[in-house]
């Protein structure tokens, strides 16, 4: 068993501290991974601060994991010590569902094991990557390729497969318009895989604060949504849109923006319900979907894929002791694009 070194939090107003977790001893297909850097992500404010249900205090969050194999079960053929892994947002499934055969571990019929605020096949609670070390069956591990820093890799595990999943998904590429709503974590990792798939990439953001941005990571066009003539200018234009913002907007004006048969996809999480007007869908044939991060299979091609396109997100590095500052900074949206914690600081 190992004593992993961690930053725990205690309820929803609580400061992070410092904590130590139990790493449960290695099965024969487990593999122990010494922790290099943890990105954060939206989900983990949610999730610490109570915001999407009943949570389990002490929790460690952090799904977007990288760093290197330590140890091997008997049985692991996958991976050897030395190896670059990563680990993103579940940690198990059943296996067995139709689902789970067909690749899509994410959409489990009897639920996936989150990699924290979950309950492991062994009862016990699961902990996340603000720590040193995390013990996970070879199965929920990726290969982090050479061609990608490790401290970069990290929130591909969770930014980077939420993205390119639905992008995979809907056939983004050559020939097709794609409009990018938000420029946050999410936002600036699905204008780079856009563009590297080939599709053209619009953003679509509130002010054009960040227009330069835009354009670098691959964008042809930035639109400010705030300004009312965006929408008639760009009425029935896109093929896709990927909403990666967790706010409720007026989503009957975004719906405007689609072709005949085009389809805007929520990967955004609003806290509350959104409401829409269906003939916004009915006069044009569209359609309205929702995607949630994509398969382990998926997961190593989006790795594999950003590795060749030298893809990476954009990380501002922390240490562990500025933990709470980031989630203030990320609630104010100053944040360029995604906080990583280096975790030989915890």
């Amino acid at each position: 068993m190992v004593m992993a070194k961690a930053r725990a939090v205690d309820g929803p107003d609580k400061a992070f501290r410092s904590a130590e977790i139990k790493r449960r001893e290695l099965d024969e297909k487990d593999v122990l991974i010494e922790i290099k850097f943890a990105g954060i992500c939206h989900s983990d404010i949610h999730t610490a601060h109570g915001e999407w249900g009943e949570v389990s205090y002490p929790l460690v969050p952090g799904h977007e994991i990288a760093g290197i194999i330590t140890e091997v079960g008997s049985g692991v053929s996958k991976f050897k010590v030395g190896d670059r892994a990563g680990v993103g947002c579940m940690v198990d499934s059943c296996g067995e569902c139709v689902n789970c055969k067909a690749g899509e571990e994410q959409y489990c019929l009897k639920g996936n094991v989150p990699t924290y605020a979950g309950v492991d096949k062994y009862g016990e609670p699961t902990q996340g990557g603000y720590s040193t070390h995390i013990v996970v069956t070879e199965d929920f591990a990726l290969h982090i390729p050479d061609g990608i820093e490790l401290d970069a890799a990290a929130p591909l595990l969770c930014a980077g497969i939420t993205t390119y999943s639905p992008l995979h998904h809907w056939n983004a590429g050559p020939g097709k318009k794609v409009a990018i709503v938000g420029m946050g974590g999410l936002g600036h990792m699905a204008v780079k895989i856009a563009n590297a798939m080939g599709a053209e990439v619009t953003v679509l953001s509130q002010t054009l604060n960040k227009e330069e941005d835009g354009l670098a990571f691959g964008a042809k066009e930035y639109y400010a949504t705030k300004d009312p003539e965006t929408f008639e200018k760009l009425k029935g234009r896109f093929d896709l849109i990927i909403n990666t913002v967790s706010a409720n907007i007026d989503i009957d004006a975004y719906f405007s923006l689609l072709t005949l048969d085009g389809t805007l996809v929520n990967v955004g999480a609003p806290g509350e319900p959104m409401s829409l007007n269906v003939m916004s869908l009915i006069g044009h044939r569209r359609s309205f979907a929702g995607s949630m991060i994509g398969g382990i299979q998926e997961t190593q091609e989006m790795l594999n894929f950003c590795a060749e396109h030298n893809i990476a997100p954009k990380i501002e590095l922390i240490s562990a002791d500025q933990i709470d500052e980031a989630y203030k900074r990320v609630l104010a949206s100053d944040v360029k694009y995604r906080f990583v914690i280096d975790t030989s600081t915890i």
